[in-house]
C-alpha cells in the first residue's frame, strides 16, 4: 500500500485516530494499533528509518556486536546443505533481515570457509520495510556487484518448493500481537480507542468481546486454562481476576506461510521468549516492552512511530504449529548453548592466546571478547532462544549447533 502525498504530512496519531473513528464501535484491536505503529508506510517505526537499530539506535542485535554471530549462523548452514546432499540451488531465506548486517555476514563467511555451498547459494530476503531494503541493497552491493544471487521477495511471489533454510533474528517478537485480560473468569479482549478533549487527543484501552474465537482456541491449543474454575473456597484460582497477557496470532500464519513454501529442508527461529508453561504464568503479566535509546518501558501509547515494540515468543505455539504444517522438531536450545556448539568457546581461546602487544591490536582483542561474552550472557542475548524445525528429511541428523542442548541433556 502506497501512501498518498496528502497521507505524509499527516502525523501518525492522526492515522491511527482515524482509523479507530472509522471502525465499528469506535475501537481497534491492539493488534492493529501495533501493525499501524510499526509498520505504517514511511510513518511507522520500522517504516520510516533504518537508523533506529544499532549503538546510536534504540536495541541492537547479535550480529551489531561482531561478525562472529553471522559466520557462526553460516557454520551452521552449510552443515544443513551438507545434510540436504548439497542442493544447487540451496536457497537461504531470511525474514526480516534488518540493516542487512547479517546477510554481509553469513555471506562473506559462506564465500570465505564453505566456497562450494557459497557457490550453490541462493540467498532471499524478506523485508516489508522500504526504508531497511534500501540499507540492505546498501550493506551487500558489493555482492550484489559481484553477481551474487540475492533477491527480495514477498511471501506471495516465492515458489511452494523451496529446498534450503529459513531463518529469522528477533523478527517474531516484533509481529503484532492481541492483549487480553482476565475478567471475572472470562477471557476479554483489549482495544484502542481514543478520548477527544481540548482538542487533544490520547489513545485508551477499552475492553471488550473477543475480536475472533481464535483467541481463545489457542490456549486450548498450548494447553493453558486461564478460566480454571476452584472446586472449594481453600482452592485459588491460578489466575487472578485482572491477568493480562498477550497472544501472537500473526506467528502461527507466519510459520504456516513459511511451511508452505518449504519442500526440504529447516526453519531457524532466534528469539526472545519462553515455552507457554512460562511465558503464560500466573505471576507474569504480560511481557509486552516498549524500546527506545536502549531503554525500556511498557507504555506503548507514546512517541508513537518512534519506538519499538515488542512481545516476548511463545515457543510451544511455534512447534505445534509447526507439527500441524509439516515441520518437525529438530531441537530447542538457547543461544548460549548453540554458539558455543558451533565454536564460540573455540574463538575466545584463541583470543586468550593472542600475543598482540600493540595497544591497537590489545583494544580490538578485548572489544572483540566482550562482544562474544555478550553473545553468550545467560541475562541478554545468551539466553535467548533457538527453535530448528525441518521438513522433508531426517530430523535426527545431529545438527552441530543443537550438541551443547544434547551433552546438557544426558548430564
Amino acid at each position: 500500500m502506497q501512501l498518498e502525498p496528502k497521507d505524509i504530512q499527516r502525523t501518525l496519531d492522526h492515522v491511527i485516530t482515524q482509523r479507530i473513528i472509522e471502525s465499528p464501535c469506535h475501537r481497534i484491536s491492539f493488534a492493529e494499533y501495533m501493525d499501524l505503529a510499526l509498520y505504517y508506510p514511511k510513518l511507522g517505526y520500522y517504516a520510516s528509518s533504518s537508523t533506529q537499530i544499532g549503538a546510536a539506535g534504540d536495541f541492537f542485535t547479535s550480529c551489531h556486536l561482531s561478525a562472529d554471530f553471522g559466520e557462526l549462523l553460516a557454520k551452521q548452514f552449510a552443515q544443513m546443505w551438507d545434510f540436504l546432499q548439497q542442493p544447487n540451488p540451496f536457497t537461504l531465506v531470511e525474514m526480516g533481515a534488518g540493516q542487512g548486517l547479517l546477510a554481509v555476514d553469513v555471506l562473506t563467511a559462506l564465500q570465505r570457509h564453505h566456497p562450494n555451498c557459497f557457490a550453490c547459494l541462493k540467498y532471499v530476503i524478506i523485508e516489508r520495510a522500504a526504508a531497511l531494503i534500501q540499507a540492505q541493497r546498501h550493506q551487500l552491493r558489493q555482492f550484489l556487484e559481484a553477481g551474487a544471487s540475492i533477491a527480495w521477495h514477498d511471501f506471495a511471489d516465492l515458489p511452494s518448493s523451496i529446498t534450503g533454510c529459513w531463518f529469522s533474528n528477533e523478527l517474531v517478537d516484533a509481529f503484532p500481537v492481541h492483549q487480553v485480560v482476565l475478567e471475572s473468569g472470562r477471557l476479554r479482549e483489549i482495544y484502542v480507542s481514543v478520548n477527544q478533549q481540548h482538542s487533544q487527543t490520547h489513545f485508551v484501552e477499552v475492553v471488550g468481546d473477543l475480536s475472533t474465537p481464535k483467541l481463545a482456541e489457542y490456549f486450548d491449543f498450548v494447553g493453558i486454562d486461564l478460566r480454571f474454575v476452584p472446586r472449594s473456597q481453600r482452592e485459588s484460582p491460578p489466575y487472578p481476576d485482572g491477568y493480562r497477557t498477550e497472544v501472537n496470532l500473526a506467528a502461527l500464519d507466519w510459520l504456516a506461510t513459511v511451511a508452505h513454501h518449504l519442500q526440504r529442508g529447516y526453519v531457524v527461529t532466534i528469539d526472545y521468549g519462553y515455552p507457554s508453561d512460562r511465558y503464560y504464568h500466573p505471576n507474569r503479566l504480560g511481557t509486552l516492552q516498549c524500546y527506545s535509546q536502549h531503554q525500556h518501558h511498557s507504555d506503548p501509547y507514546r512517541n508513537v512511530g518512534q519506538q519499538d515494540i515488542t512481545a516476548h515468543v511463545d515457543f510451544t505455539a511455534l512447534e505445534k504449529q509447526g507439527e500441524l504444517c509439516g515441520l518437525e522438531r529438530v531441537g530447542y536450545t538457547k543461544q548460549a548453548l548453540f554458539l558455543m556448539a558451533l565454536g564460540l568457546g573455540d574463538r575466545l581461546t584463541v583470543l586468550g592466546q593472542s600475543s598482540a602487544t600493540d595497544a591497537q591490536s590489545i583494544q580490538a582483542a578485548l572489544r572483540r571478547r566482550d562482544a562474544l561474552h555478550n553473545l553468550m550472557n545467560p541475562m541478554g542475548l545468551g539466553d535467548f532462544g533457538v527453535l530448528i524445525q525441518s521438513k522433508g528429511l531426517d530430523s535426527t541428523l545431529p545438527l552441530t549447533g543443537l550438541m551443547g542442548e544434547i551433552a546438557k541433556a544426558k548430564n
